[in-house]
Parts: structure tokens; C-alpha cells; sequence
């Protein structure tokens, strides 16, 4: 049953990205903030129907810890489930991505709309560069931006170095950093179509300062929260 209901919800995201991505290109003249809730909405219909479909619930722990000013996000990464509900907690984001994204057509036409920070991998200083210049332009039209510090999807019982270039773009930026860790992999692993239901934790961590300090000593602040906090399986 939970294989069929896997299932169904695939075939809901499949529909639904077609008709967000499609449907875009009718907002791209509207401004950034009309653009973002059109766009928006495919998480909140993905987030419902995961919950309604496959029985898989989140909670939220934290919230008081989320400034009132702009900030930087590090997030755990180890599922598509987080891309998708991070935007309900914090709308609106600009997410660190691949540059080769943007040439999908279609998805990557309705992701561009979206204002990442694309940067090209594999360039090494010049994608350094670039996301520091496109996040602090972004951070100074007060969108969050949001960064993956394991650079991709991980299992949460598996440890990977944190890449520096968070940690530069929060040095060079002054925004604050907050840490999110969660433990959404348990529940839709990286590359997994079966769906298991359970209950989702998420823990926001508090602002973690940036000015004055380095790059490496911001990173590590924010992994001394993030691993700690990625909690046991609760299936239900």
C-alpha cells in the first residue's frame, strides 16, 4: 500500500511540476515577490499531498530563533523533501545551485525566476566569486539565501565535509547564519521512490554571527549544531 501511495504522489509531482513550469512563464513579467508565491505554491501542494498520500508529517523546532533582519541559511541536505518545505517556513529563498540548471527548459526557466544563485562548478575561484557577488546581492534585496554546505545529498547517518564557500559568502557578507538541521532523508532517501511515513524534525538554530570572523570558524559553529541535532528515525 505504501508503495502504491509512493506511487500516486510521484505521479502528482510529475503533473504538478508541468503545470507550474509551463504556467510560469505567464509571471515572468511580474515582479520577484508575485513570481515567488506563484512558484510557491507547487511546494505547498507537494508538502500536502506527501502528508495526505504517504503519511509523512513535520514538525518545527526553533522558530523563535529565526532574526528579524536578512540572514544566510546552512542546511542539512539529504532529500528533495527540504527544497521543497524550506520555502514554506522561509519564503522567500534564493538557492545555491548548479548554472546548468537554468537550461532545462522549462523547470530551469521557472527556477531562474526564482533568483538563484547559480554559479558554474568546476571553476573554482570564478564560482567562488560568483556566489559571493550574486549572494550579497541577493541578501541586499532581502532575499534569504540558502546554502547546502554538503554540496549534495547525504544520507543522515553519513558525514561529508562541509564546503567553504558558505562560510566565505557569510565572512564577506556580514548576514548572519542560521543552522537548520533536520532528518528528512530517513523518510524520502536521495534516489528512493518509496515513501515511508513518519514524523519529520526539523531544528532551527540560532543566528550565528558572522562579523569579525572567518569563514572556516563560521562553518564549524554551524556543523556543531547541524549534526547533533539530526534526529533518530520516528515511523509511524
Amino acid at each position: 500500500m505504501q508503495a502504491f501511495r509512493s506511487l500516486l504522489f510521484s505521479i502528482g509531482m510529475i503533473v504538478s511540476t508541468i503545470i507550474v513550469t509551463v504556467g510560469s512563464s505567464f509571471f515572468i513579467l511580474f515582479p520577484f515577490p508575485v513570481r515567488s508565491k506563484f512558484i510557491r505554491s507547487y511546494a505547498v501542494f507537494n508538502v500536502w499531498s506527501l502528508k495526505v498520500l504517504c503519511g509523512i508529517r513535520y514538525e518545527v523546532k526553533g522558530r523563535e530563533n529565526i532574526p528579524d533582519g536578512n540572514f544566510i541559511i546552512f542546511s542539512s541536505h539529504q532529500s528533495t523533501w527540504e527544497t521543497l518545505t524550506l520555502q514554506l517556513i522561509f519564503p522567500p529563498l534564493s538557492y545555491v545551485i548548479k548554472k546548468e540548471l537554468l537550461y532545462v527548459p522549462f523547470f530551469g526557466w521557472a527556477l531562474a525566476m526564482l533568483k538563484p544563485v547559480a554559479i558554474k562548478r568546476g571553476t573554482g575561484r570564478y564560482a567562488l566569486k560568483q556566489l559571493i557577488q550574486k549572494g550579497i546581492q541577493r541578501l541586499k534585496e532581502n532575499i534569504i539565501v540558502i546554502i547546502f554546505p554538503e554540496g549534495t545529498r547525504v544520507a543522515p547517518d553519513t558525514k561529508v565535509e562541509y564546503k567553504i564557500g558558505g562560510g566565505i559568502l557569510a565572512e564577506k557578507s556580514g548576514y548572519p547564519v542560521v543552522p537548520i538541521a533536520h532528518n528528512a532523508g530517513y523518510y524520502w532517501p536521495k534516489r528512493g521512490f518509496l515513501k515511508k511515513r513518519g514524523l519529520i524534525t526539523i531544528h532551527i538554530g540560532k543566528a550565528i554571527p558572522t562579523k569579525g570572523r572567518k569563514a572556516k570558524e563560521i562553518l564549524d559553529e554551524a556543523e556543531a549544531f547541524i549534526r547533533p541535532h539530526i534526529e533518530p528515525a520516528h515511523f509511524t
